[in-house]
């Protein structure tokens, strides 16, 4: 992974951090997902990635949650902003695998 696309991968993490779990959605599943665990094991892949290279156990895992919040993302409906919140998820999962890639080279 290039210096910026690590240092998006930071700002959307930072971001991230800053925004609040949408309320409406804890308790909730979509096509079989419950979406506060995919925000949380997304969120901890992604933290680790942030501090070095993930091992194979959390790659995994974020691969899989990748595949799931781009699964779920066409049947959220967007109340509150809720669609930008999933779609900064499915970006931050994206660049940390992509980082992955990079360091397993």
């Amino acid at each position: 992974m290039s210096e910026p696309e690590l240092d998006l991968l930071s700002r959307l993490w930072e971001e991230h951090m800053r925004a609040p779990f949408p309320p409406h959605m804890r308790g909730r599943e979509i096509e079989g997902e419950d979406m506060v665990l995919l925000d949380a094991d997304i969120a901890g892949c992604v933290s680790s990635s942030l501090s070095g290279p993930l091992d194979e156990k959390r790659r995994t895992i974020l691969l899989s949650r990748l595949a799931a919040v781009e699964n779920v993302l066409p049947s959220i409906e967007d109340e509150g902003g809720v669609i930008e919140y999933y779609k900064r998820l499915r970006d931050m999962a994206a660049l940390a695998a992509e980082l992955g890639n990079a360091n397993a080279r």
